[in-house]
């Protein structure tokens, strides 16, 4: 697990050190700042999704799975109860960049990969890389909201946790098709952040979250048949 704390670690030092510039920056480089953000989450996540895309073997699965995990995500309103907590304790501009951090920092491809290939290789070659960069877009993001972007190294420890206990206890479940297709809907995710960010389309993003439990669900049904 050392991987993941050094992962969330790299998170809190990128937040302080960018809050402490975030008083220093007038209004206009702020909105620079997010213009950058909003601009590197729609790349990133076009990067997550084509390449395991063109390995899918079934490339309709991830418009199956955004559509139910959409319709759960609305239920359930997940985005709605995100941001009254997060709003209880501090803004709703906070609320908007804390969402983009948690999607920026769980749903990449290193961070799926890195906390199993520890888990079943002890290789922690994807955890550090992908704790420098969320060092670096830890300093964007506390730039631009502040010292609470810190939060999404808790949210990154229950993540990555999770798939490194998970790895462990069904290691024979975890296939490269079902890695393939959470990388898809997840680089979706952070794709619909970034142009939450730019303003070009307000997603609540975070409704769409149930879409990852969708391609477990489907491949372990095909898998009986």
């Amino acid at each position: 697990m050392y991987g993941t704390i050094f992962n969330a670690s790299m998170i809190v030092v990128g937040s302080v050190i960018g809050n402490l510039f975030k008083s220093k920056f007038a209004p206009k480089f702020q909105t620079v700042l997010m213009e950058a953000l909003g601009l590197a989450a729609v790349i990133i996540g076009i990067h997550t999704v084509i390449e395991p895309l063109d390995k899918s073997t079934l490339p309709v699965l991830f418009i199956i799975s955004l559509a139910i995990g959409g319709i759960l995500g609305t239920m359930w309103n997940i985005q709605g109860h995100f941001d009254r907590i997060v709003q209880r304790f501090t803004n709703s501009e906070l609320s908007a960049g804390l969402a983009t951090a948690v999607l920026l920092f769980c749903f990449g491809s290193l961070s799926i990969l890195g906390p199993i290939n520890a888990a079943l290789d002890h290789d922690y070659s994807f955890l550090l890389t992908n704790g420098v960069l969320d060092l670096i877009t830890s300093i964007v993001l506390g730039a631009a909201y502040g010292l609470g972007i810190a939060w999404g190294a808790v949210v990154l420890l229950g993540w990555q946790g999770s798939l490194y206990v998970l790895a462990l206890v069904f290691r024979s479940a975890l296939s490269p098709a079902l890695l393939n297709e959470l990388m898809i809907v997840g680089g979706v995710l952070i794709f619909a952040s970034g142009l939450s960010v730019l303003e070009i389309k307000k997603i609540n993003t975070l409704n769409f979250l149930p879409a990852l439990l969708v391609p477990p669900l489907v491949l372990g049904i095909l898998h009986f048949f």
